[in-house]
């Protein structure tokens, strides 16, 4: 491919930058001398070649439209939040809920370089699965800060937003991708409803007395890693995902991911209280 946002290293050889980024998750050396790059990439600055450019520019005009057609379209496919979404496989995320990660692998540096560079900041979280790879529910996360390190790796500091059912398992680059569609709460009314909002608020109760007779070094760390309980919901059902405190009890409850995953699958907020009633008693 003709050259696209063109880099030169410091020893003098010239690469796309996207090119030149996936080489230094692998290693932190030139592609082609071996020099080694480890400053360059501690500064993760990359100044674009603008010689290379010009000339791209003025004597393969046809050529340069061409390629930056191609990578645009590369952009907007991956830009799709529907189809061949990013999936990290890892452990279990819930909407509303922190979700603090440790990227070190090659292909997860690039998955979430990607989800920085198309603007969408999100990817799907799933847990693992011994036979599909990774299990059949999860939850979108959303990227709020990224911190990078001399060494490439970097902490990632997400969110939960939304959950989802995978209808398509696959992969991109070295790391799972997936076709999915969103799930949310069925809505109930009338006595339904009346009968919703007293199971809502006895089981907030609950999980509020369990919570404060933890002893104090458990219940402090809870707080430093998950933030406080999210108060109690007026409305139980006015977010499509159902209330918040929920899935805050879900993630700091002791339960393994297998007995976590029914929870995010569930359509029904009634039996989503009283899964986590059973649970607290």
């Amino acid at each position: 491919r003709l050259f696209y946002e063109p880099v030169t290293t410091p020893c003098g050889h010239t690469f796309c930058l996207k090119c030149l980024e996936r080489c230094l998750d692998h290693n932190p050396k030139c592609p082609l001398c071996k020099e080694g790059l480890s400053e360059c990439l501690a500064m993760r600055k990359y100044c674009k070649t603008v010689l290379m450019e010009e000339l791209i520019a003025r004597y393969l005009p046809e050529e340069l439209t061409e390629r930056r057609k191609i990578y645009e379209e590369e952009i907007a496919e991956l830009s799709n939040l529907n189809k061949n979404v990013p999936i990290f496989v890892c452990t279990m995320a819930y909407p509303t809920v922190p979700c603090p990660l440790h990227i070190f692998e090659p292909c997860y540096r690039l998955m979430i370089r990607r989800c920085m560079e198309t603007g969408t900041k999100q990817f799907g979280m799933c847990i693992s699965d011994p036979v599909k790879g990774f299990a059949d529910y999860g939850c979108i996360l959303e990227i709020r800060n990224v911190e990078v390190f001399a060494d490439g790796r970097s902490v990632v500091d997400s969110i939960g937003k939304r959950r989802f059912k995978v209808i398509q398992h696959s992969q991109r680059d070295g790391y799972n991708t997936a076709d999915i569609e969103y799930i949310e709460d069925q809505q109930v009314q009338g006595q339904e409803y009346a009968a919703l909002l007293v199971l809502h608020d006895s089981v907030y109760d609950q999980a509020y007395i369990w919570f404060n007779s933890l002893k104090q070094a458990l219940k402090s760390r809870i707080l430093s890693h998950f933030g406080p309980m999210p108060a109690k919901d007026p409305d139980p059902q006015a977010n499509p995902n159902g209330p918040a405190w929920c899935w805050w009890v879900l993630a700091v409850l002791p339960l393994e991911n297998r007995a976590q995953l029914p929870f995010l699958a569930m359509k029904s907020l009634k039996d989503r209280l009283n899964g986590i009633k059973r649970v607290l008693t």
